[in-house]
């Protein structure tokens, strides 16, 4: 073990999150991956190890210092691009059952791969968008926890992961800068989407000092018939 995956680990043990050498090797295997694969496609920007432990590994792991994921059974990750948070959160907490939704074909056959070399069970990976299959039966109204990461503005987000969030569970977006006016901006689409705001956490990464949001949003009910809208309206009218 290096200095990097120590200090990883300490961060991680500082909200009694602790994980085996089998999942810390799985990280390292991942960040392999992940270099490996964005050599020949676009996957991230941040490559070097130290960056991607922190600002991918723990970024995507905050969300469970706030959401107790021992009593979350299922998870969807809506736009998940390289996997992120569902893949860490996946390898921190394996009772996961974890859906992982994106639109682009490439991306999905780089996370089969990494689910493959990882060993990971209960993952599932689907090609399309969002507001297609949030109307599939067993997708719908069918999640525990929702996420995304850096996708979209609040008001679109909702559209895109509301419909797969059960009533009674909890979406939540990963926001960077602070989101308040995203928040204000999105209170229709909430009320018209069955969300209700709980609240907005304010965190800094360690070492890079960056803002980091996350904005816990509680479903309240069934999603109704009219929604999600048809395959790029929400980005083009938002509810709003």
């Amino acid at each position: 073990m290096d200095s990097i995956q120590s200090e990883f680990l300490a961060l991680l043990k500082d909200h009694d999150i602790e994980i085996s050498d089998n999942q810390l090797s799985q990280f390292e295997t991942y960040f392999k991956e992940l270099v490996s694969w964005n050599e020949k496609m676009n996957l991230t920007g941040i490559t070097e190890r130290h960056q991607v432990y922190i600002k991918h590994f723990y970024d995507s792991v905050t969300l469970a210092f706030h959401i107790p994921m021992g009593e979350i059974v299922t998870m969807a990750d809506i736009g998940s691009g390289a996997g992120f948070p569902g893949i860490p959160l996946k390898i921190c907490f394996p009772h996961l059952q974890l859906t992982i939704i994106d639109s682009l074909n490439k991306r999905i056959q780089f996370l089969q791969h990494v689910v493959d070399q990882l060993g990971l069970q209960d993952v599932q990976l689907l090609h399309g968008r969002a507001e297609d299959l949030g109307r599939q039966e067993g997708l719908r109204d069918s999640y525990d926890l929702v996420t995304a990461r850096a996708v979209a503005r609040l008001a679109v987000l909702n559209e895109f992961c509301l419909p797969f969030t059960k009533a009674g569970g909890v979406f939540v977006a990963m926001k960077g800068s602070d989101p308040e006016e995203e928040v204000k901006e999105a209170a229709y689409s909430l009320s018209q989407l069955k969300g209700q705001w709980v609240n907005t956490v304010p965190f800094t990464l360690p070492m890079e000092n960056s803002d980091r949001h996350l904005v816990i949003i509680r479903k309240t009910g069934p999603t109704p018939k009219k929604y999600p809208r048809k395959a790029g309206t929400p980005v083009k009218s938002p509810l709003v």
